[in-house]
């Protein structure tokens, strides 16, 4: 008798680890009724008194019973989405109540197309929380302005929304934050100064934006990032010769800016830098003659700029050229004979001063 006493004691403790609290099942079903999703049904799931049993796109740690995890994307190999043969499409905002789950670690509401509304300025306030991807939607209003108080945030990706606003200095903070992405919203002012305090990151894409100013310096001091893309923006100044001598960074997109001043000789001596995008900027002076046989380019495009004189001889000596644009530009002479321009066609030397050779018309 004083065995199953024990066992019935063991039973209840563990069901009450491992079940909802009601206050956790509340903020759920309050964020749930500001949502709206007509047509897969998955917010159907969220019934009962179990928050942690079966409902879609939410767990729970298994040592504390607490919501961890919100896991919501429009676009899935789920089989409910594969059945369907849709994507998803949800409407409706962000309910503050999210931030009553206090033991959040993952908040991901992506590619539902149709939410709107702002983030909640309290997610901020979420001690635990690591992953924040709501991409793909109509949300608005700013980037909370404490955002850098998220001291465990490895990623951040609000793109492809209608942000507005400057990108907060907090962001500098975020010292375990390793993949940001800001693309395609509609930030203004410049590109916090320190944002090279950011070592852990890997990826900063912030193209498709309204960012003025010039390229901070302290980027360089990223030595995990790979990708940098500040791409369609209204950047001005100089490219920072130090991006240059970052030796994981592999692709640069600074295409579609304002960007002046000539092209720092380390950037394209850089061997690790395999995809270089410079076009449609204010660019002056010569192509740096710093090619040799490590070089190795995906693709390297300079086109629509004013670069004058000739295109340097050492570039016949690279190892591997996939896509070269060099169009558009001021430049003159003989285009060098290599065979690592065989594929290249004529548009990729175009609209130039005086340049002549194969693929154009012979000198």
């Amino acid at each position: 008798m004083e065995m199953l006493f024990i066992s019935l004691i063991v039973l209840a403790v563990t069901s009450a680890v491992n079940s909802c609290p009601p206050s956790d099942r509340a903020a759920l079903l309050d964020f749930k009724a500001s949502l709206k999703e007509p047509y897969l049904g998955i917010l159907d799931s969220w019934t009962g008194a179990d928050c942690c049993g079966n409902w879609y796109g939410v767990s729970c740690d298994q040592a504390t019973g607490r919501v961890a995890d919100i896991s919501l994307r429009g676009e899935s190999e789920d089989p409910i989405f594969v059945k369907a043969g849709r994507t998803g499409f949800m409407t409706g905002s962000l309910s503050p109540s999210l931030c009553r789950l206090d033991r959040l670690t993952t908040l991901i509401v992506a590619d539902w197309k149709g939410i709107s509304g702002s983030i909640p300025a309290c997610v901020a306030s979420l001690p635990n929380l690591r992953i924040l991807d709501v991409i793909g939607n109509q949300i608005s209003g700013e980037i909370p302005a404490d955002i850098g108080r998220l001291s465990r945030l490895t990623v951040l990706n609000v793109a492809d929304n209608l942000i507005t606003g400057e990108i907060p200095a907090s962001i500098s903070n975020l010292q375990s934050l390793m993949h940001l992405d800001l693309s395609n919203n509609k930030l203004s002012g410049s590109i916090p100064a320190d944002l090279g305090k950011l070592t852990m990151m890997s990826r900063a894409l912030l193209s498709r934006n309204q960012l003025t100013g010039s390229i901070p310096s302290s980027i360089a001091n990223i030595y995990r990032l790979a990708d940098l893309d500040l791409s369609a923006n209204k950047i001005s100044g100089s490219i920072p010769a130090q991006l240059g001598q970052m030796r994981v960074l592999s692709t640069l997109k600074l295409d579609s800016n304002q960007i002046s001043g000539s092209i720092p000789g380390s950037l394209l001596s850089n061997t690790g830098l395999s995809i270089i995008n410079l076009s449609r900027n204010y660019l002056e002076g010569y192509i740096p003659d710093v090619f040799g046989p490590k070089s190795y380019f995906t693709a390297l495009d300079l086109s629509f700029n004013n670069l004058k004189g000739s295109i340097p001889r050492s570039i016949t000596a690279a190892k591997y050229i996939g896509h070269m644009d060099l169009s558009h530009n001021h430049l003159c002479g003989p285009i060098p004979a290599s065979s690592a321009f065989d594929h290249l066609e004529a548009s990729s030397f175009m609209g130039n001063d005086c340049l002549c050779g194969m693929p154009l018309r012979t000198c």
